[in-house]
Parts: structure tokens; sequence; C-alpha cells
């Protein structure tokens, strides 16, 4: 079974990155410029097998016979599943149409000729969305007009921790689509 949030863009061939910045055929598909990082997929694995054992106590508490304990147990698991998958789904989502923030309880899509700037810069960042922070890399996104974005994309994060060249490969790709669609 295809899992299309968990595909990144796939690289065409050397030819396709002289004549093209952005090689991809449809501009107008909400794609993630990169693939989730382990902490990510780790995380929410981990979340699909304690949503498992729910599932299992739900059916031990149904077969005794007590319908509103196992729904009890059911709503919990499915809660457990919904989160995994959303967590999943977290990042930065780019089309023709715009830049899509998606977080874990919030989405903030913004249309390019709302964005003023995406770059990359150095600041403190919070090392596996923890308090703890360390210096490292964020996208920045500004907004034409209002304040600027919360940041989603650092070199810390679930996505990117010790992959320092995949973040620098996906802030490039972002900043390119910034770059073209505006």
């Amino acid at each position: 079974m295809p899992l299309p949030f968990l595909t990144a863009d796939r690289d065409p061939g050397p030819a396709a990155h002289t004549d093209v910045p952005l090689p991809h055929t449809d501009r107008d598909r909400w794609r993630r410029p990169y693939r989730p990082g382990p902490w990510r997929v780790g995380g929410s694995a981990l979340l699909l097998l304690l949503s498992s054992y729910v599932l299992m106590s739900a059916l031990v508490i149904a077969l005794t016979g007590s319908v509103w304990g196992a729904l009890g147990a059911l709503v919990p698991a499915v809660v457990l599943i919904a989160l995994a998958l959303r967590l999943l789904r977290v990042g930065v989502w780019v089309s023709a149409y715009g830049l899509r923030l998606i977080g874990l309880f919030s989405t903030v899509t913004l249309r390019w000729s709302e964005v003023a700037a995406v770059r990359t810069v150095q600041q403190p960042v919070r090392w596996l969305g923890l308090p703890r922070t360390v210096q490292g890399q964020a996208l920045s996104v500004g907004r034409a007009q209002g304040e600027p974005l919360r940041t989603v994309l650092t070199d810390h994060n679930a996505d990117f921790l010790n992959r320092r060249d995949a973040f620098e490969h996906a802030a490039d790709v972002i900043e390119a689509w910034a770059a073209e669609s505006r």
C-alpha cells in the first residue's frame, strides 16, 4: 500500500538539475520536498504499537461482554492512531498554490503572494521539539503582511537530527519553490 505522505520527490537524474531547478511533473499537487526523518517515523511507530495493545485490550474487554468498557478502550486507540498519522504529516509542504506548514494540531497555508521571504537563518532552535535549545539552522518564512510564521523546519527537529545535508537540501528546494513561484 503506497503512503504518499511518506514519499519525497524522486531525483530524476543529473540532467534535470541543469535544465530545470525543480524537477517534478505535477506542480499543483501538495508535496513535502524531503522524507520524514527516523525520529518522526520511530515516534509514529511507537504510537501505533501502543495503539495495537490498546486495541487488543478493547477486544478482550468486548469478549467479556462489557460493551461500554470496550468503547472506553477503543476511543484512546483511535486517538493514538490519528495522532501517529498526523505526526507523519507534520512539516513543510509546497505546491504551485503556496506553502503549507503542518503542525501537530494546526495547519497554516499561505499563497505564494503572501510569502515575503524564505531563507535559512542561524538561531537557537529546539532539540527534537523539547524545551532545550541549541544553536542551529532554521528555515524562516516571512509573511508579506503580519508577523513571521513559527519555525517548523530546523536542523535539530525530528526530520533532520544528525542529517545536516538533508536539511540543507530541503531548505534549498523550498527556497527555490518560493523564488520560482513568486
